[in-house]
């Protein structure tokens, strides 16, 4: 007994609680080791401080918006009197599938290649990561002026639906890139060389047995870009415009709710219908997420 009490050996109770023993050993522990237990202190506090900033959020977002929804706002045509947020509703959906459409498999198929045919950590693989990571970090509005240059007046695609699709697929393209990349990296190598000693290809390989269990990875850079896409204004300002109405084609100008949401509010006329679209959008979001986990959960489970 003194031995192990000298070594510093925490000493458990037979007749306490596990709750009670347990809580005697981190006692111990924290007193030698007081520095583990502030950092312990400091993470507890930032995740208090994170979830309750969220909720915060939230709530405000919820109790100002849902009194103000009423029938008018899901009208199919907008006018200064309903305010309806509809058309922009049926913009944001149109403008995140478009954008999802170009840039999934343009940065998916560059993951593959980047992680699974190119030499790891060649000249060209740390050239593209790191030009992937530094536009990443672009202000969207350098985006929104590249777009309006490019697709708007050089392209002649003009203030459209077409227009804002393409810039913001290019805005998520390198967060669909990097966080593909990353989850195609940490799928073990045991993988791979089990599937080429049984004779497998190289593309059967990484479609059969790399891919899914990089999944949950790849639908996670997904739903971090559906949630910029959601949320952006600015590259929207310059490319898609701000009509509220229903488009009659792609290369028709259309508002999104982000965009309605910033018009309503810098208007300072209609607060509350402003906050009735930020409740819309934030259920809108939830739902994306919602939908990407259960597709992630089931090609987990298959």
């Amino acid at each position: 007994m003194k031995s192990a009490r000298a070594a510093g050996t925490p000493i458990l109770r037979p007749g306490g609680s596990r709750l009670l023993n347990t809580l005697r050993a981190n006692l111990l522990h924290w007193k030698r080791h007081p520095f583990s237990a502030l950092i312990r202190l400091a993470c507890f506090l930032s995740t208090c401080i994170t979830v309750f900033a969220l909720l915060d959020v939230v709530a405000d977002i919820l109790i100002k918006g849902l009194p103000n929804l009423k029938p008018s706002l899901f009208s199919l045509t907008y006018t200064t009197d309903n305010q309806s947020l509809l058309p922009s509703l049926i913009n944001t959906f149109i403008i995140t599938a478009l954008s999802l459409i170009v840039a999934v498999p343009l940065g998916v198929g560059g993951a593959i290649y980047l992680s699974e045919y190119a030499k790891r950590n060649s000249l060209l693989v740390r050239a593209v990561r790191l030009t992937a990571e530094t536009l990443a970090g672009i202000p969207s509005i350098i985006y929104g002026l590249f777009g309006m240059m490019f697709f708007v007046i050089s392209l002649n695609m003009g203030l459209s639906i077409l227009a804002g699709a393409l810039t913001l697929s290019l805005m998520v393209l390198p967060v669909i890139l990097r966080t593909t990349e990353e989850a195609l990296l940490s799928v073990p190598d045991g993988y791979r060389e089990g599937s080429y000693s049984l004779g497998a290809g190289k593309l059967r390989t990484v479609w059969r047995i790399v891919l899914p269990p990089a999944s949950p990875g790849i639908l996670a850079g997904v739903v971090l870009s559906i949630g910029r896409i959601v949320g952006e204004t600015a590259a929207l300002l310059f490319t898609a415009g701000t009509l509220a109405r229903l488009p009659s084609s792609l290369l028709s100008s259309g508002r999104t709710l982000s965009v309605h949401m910033y018009v309503l509010a810098g208007e300072g006329l209609h607060i509350g219908e402003a906050y009735a679209t930020a409740a819309v959008l934030l259920v809108f979001v939830m739902l994306m997420n919602g939908l990407s986990g259960l597709i992630s959960r089931r090609i987990i489970k298959e």
